[in-house]
């Protein structure tokens, strides 16, 4: 009994918490007492946190979909006819982490790059929700990538000639991307730090010799699309066509660095397949009529679940709105992106949730009729209703993984709106299942005392 109150007080606890962090906005409260105005503002929590590369939104607002928000969706198509077998996939993410550049560079915020394999066809499917310029952004990223290698210009101080010239700016010179025949992250240094090899073709090579001869001691700036990625300084001459760039790096800052310089050496001309524009008001009226059908579905199993089982009916949608408010949260910190497939898959997994509560109500009447008293009927009914609970999520949760394909195979869905139905859809059954089982079962024990009573 107990452990029974903990279950209680933990249930309670996360109900207050998950509700605070789903108010609508600050709050603001002002009231007249005694003739005295008393005001005060409620403010909607921020929270800021850090998975790996997963951040979470500090405004915990939803994150909209494209189809939601508004906006433009590019299908691209890589030619890689000049690419070799075996340096394709490198390319194909060397230009998907150079249009996610440029997209951060042109100011969109949620934008989203993701590639495909479809037939041999190596494609990138770009997604800018919220734009307004949609031919000025096309333009953007369909450009191929063009890396080049600057030298310092610096400018002396006439009024003290004797000062350390000051390095003003980079000239390109005429060692490009076309002269780099790799980059690759290597742990081939002196104190085993990750570092970025660069490989020069036979054309390169004597460019790269005479440039750090030249600049011995100085730096020397690798430009993207005309913006510096990096500008070590030159340690030594390198006649060889092998270079190594150390610094500080993270793996992961080392590896982004080789992608960007592969951009460069292995470019890949862009095509557009095909182009989808949504308007944001388009976005609205599908939002409020999927949310109108799904208000209307959630209200009609409420009143169901009160007439048909009562008490017991009016407890699970108590249970109901606890697992409204866990999945609403977990969806704000994530966050998960909402889209319309992902809404008809949050509706469905809460019908699943009512069905696991249908499940263990019969079963409840089942043991109450053989002559079991209350106590020990319920706890029954939620023992052996279990394996049909567990054997009806599990294939569910099985499909959904299947339509989420978490391991990008190619022979899997690959689309982004059935992905998102795939994932809101597992997210609500798992929530469900621990609603259905803990929440629900502790509410029963508490506050149903039997049909008699």
């Amino acid at each position: 009994m107990r452990q029974s109150q903990s279950v209680l007080y933990f249930i309670i606890f996360i109900s207050v918490l998950f509700s605070y962090l789903n108010l609508p906005s600050d709050l603001k409260f002002s009231r007249k007492v005694m003739g005295k105005e008393f005001s005060f503002t409620l403010p909607r929590p921020r929270v800021n946190f850090k998975i790996g590369n997963w951040p979470s939104d500090p405004e915990l607002n939803f994150k909209k979909g494209l189809d939601l928000q508004g906006g433009m969706q590019v299908t691209l198509l890589a030619n890689m006819d000049r690419i070799d077998k075996g340096q394709r996939q490198t390319a194909l993410d060397s230009v998907s982490s150079v249009i996610s550049r440029r997209v951060d560079l042109y100011g969109v915020s949620e934008a989203s790059v993701k590639t495909s394999l479809i037939n041999d066809q190596y494609r990138l499917v770009v997604e800018l929700p919220g734009i307004d310029k949609p031919q000025e952004a096309l333009s953007l990223i369909g450009q191929t990538a063009s890396l080049s290698f600057a030298t310092p210009l610096y400018q002396t101080n006439p009024a003290s000639p004797s000062a350390e010239p000051t390095l003003v700016d980079f000239i390109p010179s005429d060692l490009t991307g076309n002269d780099l025949s790799s980059a690759a992250v290597t742990f081939e240094t002196d104190d085993r730090q990750p570092a970025v090899s660069l490989k020069f073709k036979d054309s390169g090579r004597d460019k790269f010799a005479k440039l750090t001869k030249a600049f011995l001691g100085k730096p020397i700036a690798i430009l993207l699309d005309q913006s510096i990625l990096s500008a070590p300084t030159v340690q030594s001459e390198i006649t060889t066509g092998d270079a190594i760039i150390t610094g500080k790096f993270t793996i992961d800052e080392a590896k982004f660095l080789a992608t960007q310089l592969n951009a460069g050496a292995l470019p890949v001309p862009i095509e557009i397949l095909s182009q989808k524009n949504i308007s944001a008001t388009l976005g609205d009226a599908s939002l409020n009529q999927s949310l109108m059908a799904g208000g209307i579905g959630l209200a009609i199993v409420i009143v169901f679940m009160c007439l048909y089982y009562g008490w017991m009916g009016f407890i699970s949608v108590l249970g109901l709105l606890i697992y409204g408010l866990i999945t609403a949260t977990i969806y704000r910190l994530i966050p998960v992106t909402l889209t319309l497939p992902g809404i008809a898959g949050f509706i469905l997994s809460v019908g699943m949730a009512v069905d696991s509560n249908i499940l263990i109500f019969e079963r409840y009447r089942e043991e109450v009729r053989t002559g079991r008293s209350h106590p020990v009927a319920l706890e029954l009914s939620f023992g052996r209703a279990w394996n049909s609970i567990k054997d009806a999520n599990l294939a569910t949760v099985i499909t959904g993984l299947i339509l989420f394909n978490p391991l990008d195979w190619s022979f899997l869905n690959t689309s982004g709106a059935v992905r998102g139905f795939a994932l809101t859809l597992l997210l609500g059954i798992l929530i469900s299942l621990f609603t259905g089982i803990v929440v629900t079962r502790t509410l029963l024990r508490f506050f149903y005392k039997g049909a008699k009573q």
